[in-house]
């Protein structure tokens, strides 16, 4: 990640949006008991950091991989490939790249 993007990450005057997200009750009971543990206020300021640690590990993921993935993610668009099923399958070699990493 560039030194930039960084500083606009850790500024704390951020815009914020909310977001609906729904999630099996046991995960949350579970967020809220760990949350305190880590030193989180609460179990939204938990999922947010881990929100940002699996995408900041997907974009330098991305950023390694270069231009060549994104022209082949594009390429295949045009071809009409669905991005569903792009997706999919970019998720699948993400997690072969990651030993033990599931989705879901």
């Amino acid at each position: 990640m560039k030194a930039h993007d960084i500083r606009r990450r850790l500024r704390k005057d951020r815009p914020m949006i909310s977001v609906t997200l729904r999630m099996p009750q046991d995960v949350v009971d579970d967020l809220k008991r760990v949350a305190p543990l880590l030193g989180f206020s609460g179990y939204q300021p938990l999922i947010r950091y881990y929100i940002g640690q699996g995408l900041r590990a997907d974009l330098a993921r991305l950023e390694a991989s270069g231009p060549m993935l994104e022209r082949l993610v594009e390429s295949l668009k045009r071809h009409g490939v669905d991005e569903d099923v792009l997706a999919d399958a970019l998720a699948e070699a993400a997690e072969a790249e990651t030993p033990g990493a599931s989705i879901g």
